[in-house]
């Protein structure tokens, strides 16, 4: 499945997983809804209508006594609307399921109605004690047990109200709780799901700018941390960036390539050039005049650097293609530092830079290393630390035990080097924007160098710096160094010389 779709299918359940709380919260407030229109439309009309209806018993009985007394056809006939309005109400009591009440008022009333008739025409007649036996015996038992059948249609009544409004409370109670949990519920599915879409997105991203990061810093032959088989578009990226790699390698195996070819090829025609210069100096195609003699000089010094650039780098093209070999042997680490000091007491003197060398205690006097290369990489890094520092400033060379090996450290009081061009320094041909204050141009390949032979001891070099401060190299190594690969066999550069 593509990434578009994954994202579009994800949104389409998260979507639907929010809606199922809003449907659940929907059918309760119908409920709710149902439950309340049932109260104010059924019980609440029902309650207005026994109250009507024991309004029109009353009436029904107020116009009996005003017949008994008037004995009139307006008190009959006002009587006779008062029942039928009676009437009216009682069957109106059928539509809001009272239908016993409803009954038992119409049986009362179907009483009540011929019984007043006859009292009416017992009245008419002269009759009253008869007129009077039938509100007695009839009318009035007949009227109170209608009265009598309000009141519990009554309690019924609020009875089934109170039962409505428990079951709404109910209902309300319940779809309260069923829409929290079901909300908990999406909001744990929703979140579920976007952690799984966001870490089906972040990994191969995090992967691929890892990857894009390694090769960055060299690492050609970088894997990405997840399947670039997968059919999404990430798998596409991870194609297209082996295919990257791949290309990228190739090129710098050719680069490598003609860079070594270069390198040794330009190596006879220098010597050559460094020969025959021999030869004139010493007379051999007779003597130099006095104009000459500065010219030699400079083209023998340009020689000599074009030869040394040669050198390094046939060196790190070596390296890269792992085809050399260091080759340790036991050697007096005090004599090396002595060695050390003494070669460049004298740039220290023409600088007017104050030189030191420490000794910490505890350093080890024995130590299996290839001298030839370790004075390289020292002597590299001296030769940096005069090159940036100025007249009056300090240079220091600190040898001393670090754990189970050895520490040394160049220090320097010089220009610095600024903190985002630090990961750098060891990179081939990377020169910091501290060359201004370098009493001489290098290469750019000193440090590269220096690093390669480093991890070939099976040591570690960093740098820390502070522009305008001043830069220390550290340099850990093992006492004793196995036999590694290297590129070949170099004795100590020259101060002048060795700076890149």
């Amino acid at each position: 499945m593509s990434l578009r779709a994954r994202l579009a299918l994800s949104l389409v359940i998260i979507a639907a997983v929010l809606i199922v709380p809003l449907v659940v919260a929907r059918v309760a407030m119908q409920s709710l809804h149902r439950e309340m229109r049932d109260l104010r439309e059924g019980d609440f009309q029902a309650s207005l209508m026994l109250d009507r209806l024991r309004d029109g018993l009353a009436d029904v009985r107020a116009r009996e006594v005003a017949l008994f007394i008037l004995k009139g056809d307006t008190a009959n006939h006002n009587l006779r609307v008062a029942l039928r309005n009676a009437e009216t109400l009682s069957d109106t009591l059928g539509r809001f399921h009272l239908d016993g009440a409803a009954t038992r008022i119409r049986t009362a009333l179907a009483v009540i109605s011929p019984a007043a008739q006859r009292e009416y025409e017992a009245f008419r007649a002269g009759h009253d004690s008869l007129a009077e036996r039938i509100s007695a015996d009839t009318i009035g038992p007949a009227l109170r047990d209608a009265e009598r059948a309000v009141g519990p249609a009554e309690r019924a009544l609020q009875m089934r109200a109170a039962d409505r409004v428990a079951a709404a409370e109910e209902a309300l109670s319940d779809g309260e709780r069923i829409s929290l949990a079901a909300l908990a519920i999406a909001l744990l599915l929703a979140t579920g799901i976007a952690l799984s879409l966001t870490r089906s997105i972040s990994r191969p991203v995090y992967a691929l700018q890892a990857g894009m990061g390694a090769v960055a810093d060299g690492e050609l032959d970088h894997n990405l941390a997840f399947d670039v088989n997968r059919h999404d578009e990430f798998g596409q990226l991870a194609v297209s960036f082996q295919e990257m790699t791949r290309q990228l390698s190739e090129l710098d195996k050719l680069k490598a390539e003609f860079v070594s070819i270069a390198s040794h090829e330009l190596k006879t025609p220098i010597n050559v050039i460094l020969g025959y210069l021999q030869l004139m100096t010493e007379g051999v195609y007779g003597p130099l005049t006095e104009k000459q003699v500065p010219v030699t000089k400079t083209i023998e010094a340009q020689a000599k650097t074009l030869a040394r650039l040669a050198h390094q780098l046939l060196d790190v093209s070596r390296f890269e293609a792992g085809g050399g070999r260091i080759e340790p042997r036991p050697i007096k680490l005090p004599q090396m530092l002595d060695e050390l000091e003494q070669t460049f007491h004298v740039l220290a003197v023409q600088r007017e830079v104050h030189f030191k060398v420490t000794r910490n205690d505890g350093m080890p006097t024995d130590v299996t290393w290839d001298w030839e290369r370790i004075n390289e990489v020292t002597g590299n890094l001296l030769s940096n630390a005069f090159k940036f520092t100025p007249a009056g400033g300090t240079v220091e060379l600190i040898a001393g035990r670090h754990e189970n090996g050895v520490c040394i450290e160049v220090r320097d009081s010089g220009a610095g080097i600024l903190p985002d061009q630090l990961p750098h320094v060891f990179k081939k041909f990377y020169q910091a924007d501290n060359q201004k204050s370098a009493s001489a141009k290098g290469t750019g390949l000193g440090l590269a160098i220096a690093k390669e032979i480093v991890e070939a001891h099976q040591g570690k070099i960093s740098v820390a710096s502070v522009a305008g401060t001043g830069t220390t190299f550290t340099i850990i190594l093992p006492i004793a160094v196995v036999n590694r690969r290297k590129t070949g066999s170099y004795k100590l550069i020259a101060p002048e010389s060795a700076a890149s």
